[in-house]
């Protein structure tokens, strides 16, 4: 048995950002300031939020729908139906934020987004029929002049058009790209309209030069350049009413059959290339294959392709697929100083659903990022709970101080989502932690010692108080050993001091919430053996025969026999031990054997799930 030191584990690291953390599972309810307590929230309202975060009524804006930030932290939300765009201004005391009118009298402003060229910063608006920009100076509050980039937009002048609103967003060059949706639910003349509609097209920065990027997206909501990178992505709303595409022993094809309807077309989350067609209105993307909703192959649509007469194999294949009719309109890739674990990816309004039996959408969705294939991993709730309060989420954009905001066309809501961990696990950093493990709390004011008179009291869902066990003191963290025995819920911390007591909040706790130890924020802090006992050094050589490996964690000791697994690169591996590590109280310990067949694979991806939960995403280097 190896054992790990006390400073490497309980060192003054901060919280890792890591894959994979806990989804909407906690039904909060909505902190609503005094001076916004008007219908619909004079009454109480619950959203269902990850554990670590809170959610609060920002501002209220009625048909609130775009957002952008403004280099100084203003906030800029479109508001189409009444022509307006209206600038937000954060209290430094986290109050109310005042309101300005920055612009008035437009036609159905959408899309707004800030750019920093080498003559000043602009603030780009997408009107239904034009998009225009105003030179911004910090602290703006009325909009100077507009400079004209694109007019004509087609836009159907209120004679039933589908999709007026626009989107725009600005890439690394500065060029200016423009979401331009179809004219309708299905039909082939948008692909020869001029311009050609259900696509994105591109613009120098000062709207000349346009031509047509991308093509079949039905309505191209959110756009977004993937941060760093030269790469666009969109959220796309696929068509309704879809009818049944096959001909086979049901004998339904070309009907609409309800059932079908419900799951199909899946909408998208796409990356968008320069040239790409994505099918619309002649081939729709299918998530019933063995792709599941990841680079799915596409049918052809009944209504405008019945024929075959254009070939879906030829189409640009969706990176995602999102379930059908959910909406999706808001795009928003994290900036990394975005809740913990949670930076790493993205977030998609969905404004959800008509055409369905069961409503589906009505949340945000968060999408981890996986940075080696530069795509989006299995999508998680990160806000639910709209539908049951009349609510449909928009967009969503992050503030300097790494909250989120979201608008609610609907309730005429901007609601702040904030990350406020009160302690999290020491292995993990997820802000969920288990008895019989080790938890971080970080803030300010801490002792930086341990003396007589200090101790740390934790008191469970059922109102039971236990001492835990302090193992690392600083002025900014406290480790401790939570008490075996506590109840699963919400908890109390509470830090007695001889200056008194003092509230740190109220973490989750639950009966198994694994976590694993990082060196790095990634790799793993494991011990790998041979078949004598000797301890190799990574990367490992799997091939030269039998490899042990030793993984350290938290909250995994609770498991039941045979709840434990681990993957490695997606590969089932023999678990030969779990359960406490046995030197040090409170530390797990997962041994697996590494078989042959990973002989090669480099950079290894390592899951573990323990009583139902997964773990923090780890990885090992094979050679």
């Amino acid at each position: 048995m190896v054992r790990l030191q006390l400073a490497f584990l309980f060192g003054a690291l901060g919280p890792l950002a890591l894959a994979d953390p806990p989804g909407a599972v906690l039904s909060q309810t909505l902190a609503v300031p005094d001076s916004l307590r008007s219908a619909p929230f004079d009454t109480e309202k619950k959203l269902a939020i990850p554990p670590g975060f809170d959610i609060s009524l920002w501002a209220r804006l009625p048909g609130a729908r775009f957002l952008a930030i403004a280099p100084n932290g203003d906030v800029f939300v479109s508001q189409p139906s009444t022509g307006s765009v209206v600038v937000f201004r954060p209290d430094p005391a986290g109050g109310v934020p005042a309101s300005s009118v920055y612009l008035s009298g437009l036609r159905q402003p959408h899309g707004l987004a800030f750019d920093r060229q080498a003559d000043g910063i602009w603030l780009y608006v997408a009107e239904s029929n034009r998009v225009e920009r105003y030179l911004y100076h910090s602290g703006d509050l009325a909009a100077p002049k507009p400079q004209i980039l694109v007019d004509g937009l087609p836009d159907g002048a209120g004679a039933g058009y589908a999709h007026q609103l626009k989107s725009v967003a600005l890439g690394p060059d500065h060029a200016l790209y423009v979401g331009i949706g179809s004219s309708c639910n299905a039909c082939a003349s948008d692909t020869t309209a001029n311009p050609v509609r259900a696509s994105v097209w591109r613009y120098n920065a000062d709207g000349s030069g346009g031509q047509l990027f991308a093509s079949g997206l039905r309505n191209p909501e959110g756009l977004a350049f993937l941060p760093g990178t030269n790469a666009l992505w969109t959220a796309v709303n696929s068509r309704d009413e879809l009818p049944y595409p096959f001909h086979d022993a049901t004998g339904q094809y070309g009907t609409l059959v309800r059932a079908w309807i419900d799951n199909h077309p899946p909408d998208l989350f796409t990356a968008v290339r320069a040239g790409g067609n994505y099918g619309w209105p002649f081939c729709n993307s299918d998530p019933d294959t063995a792709t599941g909703v990841d680079n799915m192959a596409l049918d052809i649509d009944v209504e405008n392709n019945g024929a075959g007469q254009v070939n879906c194999a030829t189409m640009d294949r969706a990176s995602k697929g999102i379930a059908a009719h959910s909406a999706p309109l808001g795009l928003t890739f994290f900036p990394t100083n975005f809740a913990g674990p949670w930076s790493q990816g993205a977030a998609i309004a969905y404004h959800g659903s008509w055409d369905r039996t069961v409503p589906t959408g009505y949340r945000v969705a968060w999408f981890p990022w996986d940075s080696q294939r530069q795509a989006p991993g299995a999508e998680s709730d990160l806000v639910t709970g709209f539908y049951a309060i009349g609510g449909r989420p928009v967009a969503t954009a992050a503030l300097p101080d790494g909250s989120l905001l979201i608008t609610d066309d609907a309730n005429g809501a901007i609601y702040r989502l904030h990350w406020a961990p009160s302690a999290v696990s020491a292995a993990s950093g997820y802000p969920v932690i288990a008895p019989d493990s080790y938890a971080s709390v970080y803030g300010t004011g801490f002792p930086d010692q341990l003396t007589d008179g200090v101790s740390l009291n934790v008191t469970d869902a059922a109102g039971q108080t236990a001492a835990a066990t302090l193992v690392y003191l600083s002025a900014t963290q406290i480790n401790f050993l939570i008490p075996a025995g506590l109840k699963p819920g919400t908890a109390h911390l509470s830090l007695r001091t001889s200056a008194g007591v003092k509230d740190l909040g109220r973490p989750e706790i639950r009966a198994a919430a694994p976590g694993l130890f990082t060196s790095d924020g990634s790799e793993a802090a494991a011990v790998a053996l041979d078949a004598n006992g000797k301890q190799l050094a990574f990367p490992v050589n799997v091939s030269a025969g039998p490899v042990y490996l030793s993984l350290y964690g938290t909250g995994i000791r609770g498991a039941a026999a045979g709840e434990v697994t681990v993957t490695v690169n997606g590969v089932a591996v023999p678990v030969l031990y779990s359960g406490a590590q046995g030197t040090l109280p409170g530390l797990d310990q997962v041994n697996v054997q590494l078989p042959a067949s990973l002989s090669g694979t480099g950079q290894a991806r390592v899951q573990l799930s323990a009583g139902g939960s997964t773990a923090n995403a780890v990885t090992v280097r094979i050679q």
